[in-house]
């Protein structure tokens, strides 16, 4: 380390530290990293400005050779700034102009739009949305994809049937209980993650809504407890697996020269039918 001025360790920035989301991200990015002889140094930013921008200062000074983050608060100015100033970085989940090569990320407008095509292909026109945060850029895209599908198939937005969520189970649980709330009828739920549609299922079950004899719903990311739910979860799939690995390849290809690896920085998002998905009766 002495002789090639290098820490042989990579420091990680995500959101939260629980979840099978981040844990899955976390898992692939280490095992690769470990491979190649590299330690990780793992903080979480919890999506506030303050405290990624402290987790990032806190692993420079630790001196990793490479960052890998998953951030939703600063600004892509900022990003740039510690790329250029301070230490080199990979962005997961967001695409900044300019870091192209140096993003690894999902198109989550054509998932949201993939979602929702779903729903409208098996008979469905009274639709529901619970949005994710739409102050996250993918909470925003992931609503212009729905949009774009209700647009294109000729149905009407209703706002009085859109909630926004916060990606945490029990605001699908108070989502839902929103939505039956205005009275007006849906068979049709796009969730934005698949906590907010466990937490909505869960709501709509306690009003005695059959899922999908009553309603037919999906979710978004493909977490692993999807597969278990009962109806299996039909959902788009968020390779965060795949996506975490080829982070960690952009570090090993850009900082320590391993020019022979197979990388792919842009993924498109893909159905995943399963069973809670049904015609309208």
């Amino acid at each position: 380390s002495l002789a090639s001025n290098r820490s042989n360790s990579v420091g990680i920035l995500v959101p939260e530290l629980h979840g099978p989301f981040f844990g899955t991200m976390l898992s692939s990015i280490e095992l690769e990293l470990r491979a190649a002889g590299k330690h990780v140094i793992i903080t979480a930013g919890h999506s506030d400005a303050g405290r990624e921008k402290d987790g990032i200062e806190f692993l420079t000074s630790r001196k990793c050779d490479a960052l890998i983050v998953f951030v939703f608060a600063v600004p892509d100015e900022y990003i740039m700034s510690v790329r250029e100033s301070s230490v080199p970085l990979v962005v997961i989940g967001r695409l900044i102009p300019g870091m192209e090569e140096d993003c690894v990320s999902l198109d989550n407008e054509q998932g949201g739009y993939i979602a929702t095509k779903s729903l409208i292909e098996a008979g469905h026109r009274q639709l529901a949305c619970i949005t994710g945060p739409q102050w996250k850029s993918d909470g925003k895209e992931r609503l212009a994809g729905y949009k774009r599908a209700l647009t294109e198939s000729g149905l009407t937005l209703d706002p009085q049937l859109l909630v926004e969520g916060d990606y945490e189970e029990m605001s699908g649980k108070t989502g839902m209980t929103q939505l039956l709330a205005t009275g007006i009828p849906f068979t049709g739920l796009v969730c934005a993650n698949d906590e907010m549609a466990a937490g909505a299922i869960s709501a709509a079950r306690e009003k005695g809504i059959a899922i999908p004899d009553d309603l037919s719903v999906i979710g978004f990311d493909n977490v692993f407890f999807g597969r278990y739910m009962h109806p299996q979860l039909s959902t788009i799939d968020y390779p965060i697996d795949a996506m975490g690995l080829m982070a960690a390849r952009c570090v090993l290809r850009d900082i320590y020269g391993k020019t022979d690896l197979d990388i792919q920085c842009r993924f498109e998002p893909e159905l995943v039918q399963r069973d809670s998905i049904r015609a309208p009766g």
